[in-house]
C-alpha cells in the first residue's frame, strides 16, 4: 500500500519572494524537508524573525506553561479580522479570559450528551443527501463533510438544520469567503499602525458582512426568545445566558456574532476537512475500512441514537485520530515572545513569531515509527502511547486547546461510521488528492471518491 500523500517541500534555500509566493498558495509545500527533522528552526526575513518548535519541551512551555507569555500572533489575525472581530480564536489577555469563562460551561459536563441526537440527526441526513448523488460518476467527498460539519453546528447552536434558509445562505457565504480570503496579508507581513488600512479585498469584506448579517439575525432572534422564555436549551442559549463568574457580564449581541464565527469556521472547517481524509484513508485501506464496516454494522444495528454508543465506536475512533495526525486540520499555531526568551540556548528576541506546527510534529521522524504511513493500531503501541502523550496536538493542547474538542472526537467517529456503514468507498484512479493549506489542510481540487450503496 501506497504512503498517503503528501506536499511536496520546497527547496532548502529560497528567495524571500518565492517564499511568501509559495506561503500564499500553500502553508505546507512553502516548508522544507528539514522540518520532519529539526527539534527547532529560525526564519529570517526582513520584517521579523520566527521560530518553528518541534521540541515537545518547547511546545509545552509555550501552550501550557506559560501560555500568557506567548500570546497569538497579531499577525494571524489580520486575515481573519474582517469575519471574526473580536473572538475567542483571536483575542489575547483579559478579554481572551473573560470570554473563555463564558464560552467553557457549554461545552462542559454532560453537555456532549444533550446535543448528540442532534449530531446524529445530522448524520442521518448526509447518509440521505449522498445517497441522491451515488451513482457510476465519483463525488468530491469534501463538499459532502462540509455539508454535514456545518448541519452538525447550526442543530447544536441553534437547534435549526441545514435545509433552514439562513443556515444555508451562511454555508453558502462561507464558501466564497474562503476563496476570498487571504493567507498572507499586508499586516501579516509588516507592524502596521492600527489606523492604516490593511486592504482585504472587497470580496473579502463583502462576503465577512454578508456572513455576520445573517449571524447577527439568528442571534438577535434567539436573545428574543430568551427574554420570552421560550429558547430551545441549546449550546447558543447556554452561552447566550452563562454570565461571567467574575464580572456578572453576558455576551452581547455583537459580541455573540464574534463567537458564532468561530464556532463555525472552526466547528465547521476542522470537522469538515478530518472527516473528508478519514474517508480518503479508508477508501485506500480497504481492510480498515472492512473493520470500521463491521463495527458499525454491530454498534448502530438498532438505529436508535444512544449516546452510549459513541464509546463502542473503538476502531473508528482510532482511524479518526490517525487521520487527525497526519492531516491535522489546523497544521500551524502561531504564537509571540512577549519576552526576551532563550530556545535550545538560541536566544528569542522579544516580538518574535513562535510557530507551533502540528504538521510537521505530528510526522516528526524523530517521534513516531512509520511517521508518514497509515496506521490506526500505532495507538495500542509503547510508540504511539507516547507519541499521543508528547505530540499529538490537533486541537492544540493547554489554555487555549479548542473547547469544542470533545465535540469533534464524537462527531467525527460517529459520522465516519454512519457513512462507511452505508456506501462502500473507493479511490478514484488517476485523482490522488494534494494536500494543501490555507486556513485549514484540504485536498487542492478536492478530494474525490466512488462511493456504492452497501
Amino acid at each position: 500500500m501506497s504512503q498517503p500523500p503528501k506536499p511536496t517541500p520546497r527547496p532548502d534555500r529560497v528567495s524571500l519572494w518565492r517564499y511568501f509566493r509559495l506561503f500564499k498558495s500553500d502553508i505546507l509545500s512553502a516548508q522544507p524537508a528539514r522540518l520532519y527533522r529539526a527539534w527547532m528552526a529560525e526564519f529570517r526575513t526582513p520584517f521579523f524573525r520566527s521560530y518553528l518548535c518541534n521540541d515537545p519541551d518547547l511546545v509545552d512551555l509555550v501552550l501550557k506553561e506559560r501560555p500568557m507569555d506567548f500570546p497569538k500572533s497579531d499577525r494571524v489575525r489580520e486575515g481573519l479580522k474582517p469575519l471574526l472581530r473580536e473572538s475567542v480564536f483571536i483575542t489575547n489577555g483579559e478579554q481572551w479570559l473573560a470570554q473563555r469563562r463564558i464560552i467553557d460551561p457549554a461545552f462542559e459536563g454532560g453537555k456532549l450528551r444533550e446535543t448528540f441526537p442532534a449530531m446524529w440527526d445530522a448524520g442521518v441526513a448526509c447518509v440521505d443527501r449522498i445517497k441522491m448523488k451515488v451513482g457510476s460518476q465519483p463525488i468530491d467527498i469534501e463538499l459532502e463533510t462540509s455539508h454535514a460539519a456545518a448541519d452538525i453546528i447550526f442543530r447544536t447552536l441553534f437547534s435549526i438544520p441545514i435545509e433552514d434558509e439562513t443556515a444555508g445562505a451562511v454555508f453558502t457565504e462561507f464558501k466564497s469567503h474562503q476563496r476570498a480570503a487571504p493567507v498572507v496579508n499586508l499586516g501579516a507581513l509588516l507592524s502596521l499602525p492600527r489606523w492604516f488600512p490593511r486592504f482585504h479585498s472587497r470580496q473579502t469584506k463583502r462576503t465577512a458582512r454578508r456572513i455576520r448579517a445573517l449571524i447577527e439575525s439568528l442571534t438577535t432572534q434567539r436573545a428574543a426568545q430568551i427574554a420570552q422564555g421560550t429558547a430551545p436549551n441549546d449550546l447558543a442559549t447556554k452561552i447566550m445566558t452563562t454570565p461571567d463568574p467574575e464580572t456578572g457580564k453576558t455576551f452581547d449581541t455583537a459580541e455573540m456574532v464574534d463567537q458564532v464565527a468561530i464556532f463555525f469556521l472552526a466547528g465547521h472547517e476542522t470537522s469538515a476537512s478530518a472527516l473528508a481524509w478519514s474517508l480518503y484513508l479508508l477508501a485506500t485501506n480497504p481492510d480498515w475500512q472492512d473493520r470500521i464496516a463491521a463495527e458499525a454494522d454491530t454498534v448502530l444495528a438498532d438505529e436508535i441514537p444512544y449516546f452510549s454508543i459513541l464509546n463502542t465506536l473503538k476502531l473508528s475512533r482510532a482511524v479518526f485520530r490517525e487521520t487527525m495526525r497526519l492531516y491535522p486540520p489546523v497544521p500551524m499555531f502561531v504564537r509571540e515572545a512577549k519576552c526576551p526568551e532563550t530556545f535550545r540556548n538560541r536566544p528569542v528576541k522579544a516580538g518574535s513569531q513562535v510557530v507551533i506546527s502540528p504538521w510537521h510534529l505530528h510526522r516528526h521522524e524523530r517521534i513516531w515509527d512509520n511517521p508518514d504511513g497509515f496506521d490506526p493500531a500505532r495507538w495500542d503501541t509503547p510508540n504511539g502511547k507516547a507519541g499521543l502523550r508528547r505530540a499529538y496536538i490537533p486541537f492544540s493542547t493547554g489554555a487555549r486547546a479548542c473547547p469544542g474538542a470533545g465535540f469533534a472526537m464524537a462527531e467525527g467517529p460517529l459520522l465516519l461510521s454512519m457513512i462507511v456503514r452505508a456506501f462502500r468507498i473507493d479511490p478514484v484512479t488517476g485523482r490522488e488528492p494534494v494536500p494543501v493549506a490555507h486556513l485549514t489542510v484540504r485536498g487542492r481540487d478536492g478530494i474525490w471518491l466512488h462511493l456504492t450503496p452497501r
